[in-house]
């Protein structure tokens, strides 16, 4: 992978948040009532139940990433 002047990260970067709101939107078009449900239910949760789950899931990200990116797990 060739560096020139970080394009190549900045175009992987805007493709990266791209997918990340194609994902985040898909739930929201395919079943809107069962989402307004869920945030209904998010809304009720204790602001500590959500700052774990939050915490878990940048945990999970990181994981995720190093594992790609530093290791032969995946060739």
């Amino acid at each position: 992978m060739e560096f020139s002047g970080g394009r190549i990260i900045v175009k992987l970067l805007i493709t990266l948040i791209g997918l990340v709101l194609i994902l985040e939107g898909l739930p929201y078009m395919a079943f809107p009532e069962s989402m307004q449900d869920w945030l209904r239910q998010l809304s009720e949760m204790k602001p500590r139940s959500l700052r774990v789950v939050g915490a878990l899931a940048v945990i999970a990200g990181l994981l995720i990433c190093f594992v790609t990116q530093q290791t032969d797990l995946i060739p």
